[in-house]
């Protein structure tokens, strides 16, 4: 070869193999090469044994779905572009036209947004249980029933379901259920093995999480994961996953990958802060009530402390406040545009800390009646100082005056 071009493509030079280093490698491809037709012809992908296309796989994601599955307890992975993504494919691979999801009525917003909206006109139907009362659950549980959705901490509003009864009545009547547990983030507790030693294991069928949170830990990245043990249903999943061309970009695996080893340290850093400062909350006049699965007044404590305490005993970063009737959500706005740490915003998991006020009553048919009557605004709590965020907090206080 003598032309420039056509040498620097095809430049003979291979770097030596055994490079170890702290972070795994990181390797970018649509095209992979098949070193003869016959190969291109026995590779497999559904399995991981070989590589056939960048977006069904390569040694960043493979690396990182394997990590996954170890945090979690699981036993496949499937990576996805964001948290909702990963929810809309165990969705879309398990229901039908003419099947039936429930979903906890403190669910995810987006989450009960695809139901009413591409689920609903595919002919999927849904309801909504309250998360609290496991009656409910077992009564709404038809026979066009399908898929339960589980989420523990309920969004925004905290409560702490019986996960483990919830489970079983899904198990006692046939119908999979599937598990957001981006709050827990596999360490919290178990999602496959809810009753430890108990054999055979106690266990969701799906664990979705998004990887957006805790495990980026930076608040750059939008990933989600799809965790399962059941390896015809991993292959149900990952059928659809497949037609879908859902993939996930290779810097972006790299960065969760660098997160990883941290993520045990950074959750306990923030569940400690905002204990913290959710205890402090419960003394201070503005508030009505202070929303955190590990204070005992919140609902469902019992059942975080049952569970949670056969794990880390983790309670995550999140606390949420309703303020007293007395406070207009004018003032509640004006709270929030007063705290110079905290800033405005969604998700959570990161190094700052956040804020967000919500309308309750928009997101709900009826007002919960463990609620009592107020403004809510959850607080997402980041890396920094306690004493720092609690004077932030009571600076910005001062203002509803």
């Amino acid at each position: 070869m003598t032309d420039h071009s056509t040498f620097l493509i095809h430049h003979p030079y291979s770097p030596p193999a055994g490079f170890a280093a702290p972070q795994p490698g990181v390797f970018k491809a649509s095209t992979v090469f098949f070193p003869n037709v016959a190969a291109m012809r026995q590779f497999e992908w559904k399995d991981k044994t070989a590589y056939t296309y960048g977006l069904h796989g390569t040694p960043t994601t493979y690396t990182l779905e394997e990590r996954l599955c170890a945090l979690e307890g699981g036993a496949q992975c499937l990576l996805v572009p964001s948290g909702l993504a990963a929810i809309a494919t165990v969705s879309l691979a398990l229901l039908k036209a003419g099947d039936e999801v429930l979903i906890p009525d403190n669910a995810y917003g987006p989450n009960k947004v695809l139901a009413e909206g591409e689920l609903a006109r595919w002919g999927i139907s849904h309801r909504f249980y309250d998360a609290m009362q496991p009656a409910d659950l077992t009564a709404k549980i038809g026979q066009n029933t399908r898929l339960v959705w589980l989420e523990a901490a309920g969004s925004v509003t905290l409560e702490f379901p019986d996960l483990v009864q919830q489970v079983a009545i899904c198990k006692a009547a046939g119908v999979l259920c599937a598990l957001d547990n981006t709050w827990g983030a596999g360490l919290a507790f178990a999602p496959f093995d809810l009753h430890p030693g108990a054999s055979p294991a106690l266990s969701v069928d799906v664990s979705i999480h998004a990887l957006t949170k805790y495990p980026s830990g930076g608040g750059d990245v939008l990933m989600g994961s799809v965790v399962t043990r059941d390896a015809a249903l991993h292959m149900q999943l990952k059928l659809c996953h497949m037609r879908l061309g859902l993939g996930v970009a290779a810097n972006d695996a790299e960065a969760v990958l660098r997160g990883l080893p941290s993520l045990a340290l950074r959750y306990k850093a923030h569940d400690d802060t905002t204990r913290a400062l959710a205890q402090w909350s419960l003394t201070r006049p503005e508030f009505a009530q202070v929303l955190h699965p590990a204070l005992p007044g919140s609902a469902g404590h019992r059942h975080w402390q049952h569970l949670c305490h056969q794990g880390s005993g983790g309670a995550a970063g999140l606390f949420s406040v309703i303020f007293k009737p007395c406070y207009s959500q004018l003032q509640v706005d004006q709270f929030c545009d007063a705290l110079e740490l905290f800033k405005i915003g969604y998700s959570w998991g990161g190094p700052i800390s956040l804020v967000m006020p919500y309308e309750l009553a928009r997101m709900r048919p009826t007002w919960p009646s463990h609620l009592k009557a107020g403004t809510l605004v959850r607080f997402s709590i980041g890396l920094e100082a306690v004493t720092d965020l609690q004077k932030d907090l009571a600076q910005a206080l001062k203002q509803l005056v």
